[in-house]
């Protein structure tokens, strides 16, 4: 997939020669907003940096975008989708974090935009995210980008012995239930 650019702003997949940046901004986010990440800092801080290579390499059925202000990795979004021949008709949006400073932007939805155009490309026919009720930024967000709520899951998260419940969105991509 190419790269986008809107304003000082490029879109494009991570390669491995992003892993360090890549891996950062995961800590950063795991430390600072542990809602809007599923692994604690120390789960993430004992991720190699081989296994960060991994994660930033793009598959037929895994890629991560980066949103960058020059050199300056400034926000990350994956997408996934499992091979098995049953599940592969739908995808699944993770990690969307944009750094604080550059929030505001219009980045998130740049981000959002890139993983839904790749959704396409794969021919996917839905594509869902999960999102904790304790992060109403991201629910709108979300919602802006055409993504409906069909469950709720109790306590999806648990932080520091605090739940969160889950909000479970889907966004259609075909038919009539298309948004």
């Amino acid at each position: 997939m190419n790269e986008t650019k809107s304003g000082d702003i490029t879109i494009r997949p991570l390669n491995e020669h992003d892993a360090e940046a890549f891996h950062a901004m995961r800590l950063y986010a795991t430390q600072n907003y542990p809602a809007g990440v599923v692994p604690t800092y120390e789960e993430e801080s004992k991720r190699t940096p081989e296994e960060s290579r991994g994660v930033v390499r793009a598959t037929d059925d895994r890629i991560v975008f980066g949103a960058f202000a020059g050199d300056k990795l400034v926000g990350i979004t994956g997408l996934m989708r499992d091979p098995r021949r049953k599940l592969a008709h739908k995808g699944l949006v993770w990690g969307v974090f944009v750094d604080p400073e550059w929030r505001g932007a219009g980045i998130a939805r740049q981000l959002m935009d890139a993983a839904i155009a790749r959704a396409r490309v794969l021919g996917l026919l839905q594509v869902q995210l999960v999102v904790s009720v304790s992060n109403p930024r991201a629910q709108a967000l979300y919602r802006s980008c055409g993504f409906l709520r069909y469950g709720v899951e109790p306590r999806g998260l648990c932080i520091d012995g605090e739940y969160a419940d889950d909000e479970l969105m889907v966004r259609f991509l075909d038919g009539p239930m298309r948004n």
